[in-house]
């Protein structure tokens, strides 16, 4: 952690204003950015899932019974 603060505070006293949305998204972000360090944890199981959801709706276009879509879905992906 002491090593982003560092980093921000250089970039942030160079003046470089090119890096400002660099800057704000890792404020936004630094939890998310140090808990990965951490813990090498990310969302990317969550991501794929709903990676595969989205290719399984776009086969099943045009289906009327809700039902019968959230049937398919719990069996193929539960």
């Amino acid at each position: 952690m002491l090593k982003l603060a560092h980093w921000y505070r250089t970039v942030e006293e160079s003046g470089f204003k090119n890096f400002n949305i660099v800057l704000n998204t890792i404020t936004l972000n630094y939890q998310s950015i140090l808990n990965y360090f951490d813990n090498r944890s990310t969302n990317a199981a969550a991501e794929s899932f709903n990676a595969k959801i989205k290719a399984f709706r776009s086969h099943f276009r045009g289906v009327r019974k809700i039902d019968f879509f959230l049937f398919r879905l719990s069996n193929l992906f539960a």
